[in-house]
């Protein structure tokens, strides 16, 4: 008898109703398939290392302890990316005292409706762009990973974080300028993307 056996769980909706019945081994496959993925969204909404492994062992917990809930198990990819955001967002407001989340749009130097720069960020290497990122003041790294990256609307980003929509907007244009601006301190404009 081999040590290994075949995966049983033919689809992911047997994994996911094998998860719910709380099958160890089921877990374990869930987990392999996630870790990775979940591990670098909780890089990108984390300060640290630390602060990123501490997300991700809570959004594993959250993950088996409320599967069950899950009613349509073919949604379970965005579900499980859902709860690590959430929690990356409840982690991020459980530890952080009041902070401005502004920036002066004066020190910005860029003009909010000027697209071009739009257009680096959407063409620029994933990993110089998430490096820049995360040297953001907190509540704009937060609201581009939801927005830019992770592709909320300012309506969810707003129910999610509690905040009004338009604050939603306005910490986008600020953080994604003061994004731009870092990138073009690193030399990196139009002429020069990836």
């Amino acid at each position: 008898m081999s040590f290994f056996r075949p995966n049983k769980y033919k689809t992911l909706t047997d994994l996911v109703h094998a998860c719910q019945k709380q099958d160890a081994r089921a877990q374990t496959v869930l987990y392999e398939r996630y870790k990775t993925k979940l591990a670098g969204v909780c890089a990108r909404y984390a300060r640290t290392d630390a602060e990123a492994e501490d997300i991700f062992q809570d959004s594993l917990v959250k993950v088996f302890r409320f599967i069950q809930e899950l009613k349509e198990p073919e949604s379970v990819d965005s579900w499980v990316k859902s709860v690590v955001v959430r929690t990356a967002i409840n982690y991020y407001n459980r530890t952080t005292k009041t902070e401005a989340l502004s920036v002066s749009l004066d020190l910005l130097g860029n003009d909010p409706e000027n697209d071009d720069y739009g257009r680096i960020i959407d063409q620029i290497d994933m990993a110089v762009l998430m490096e820049v990122i995360n040297q953001l003041p907190d509540g704009y790294r937060i609201v581009i990973n939801m927005h830019l990256i992770d592709d909320y609307t300012h309506v969810e980003i707003a129910k999610m974080l509690s905040i009004a929509e338009s604050t939603s907007r306005s910490q986008y244009m600020r953080g994604r300028n003061l994004l731009l601006m870092k990138l073009q301190e690193l030399g990196i404009t139009q002429n020069e993307i990836y």
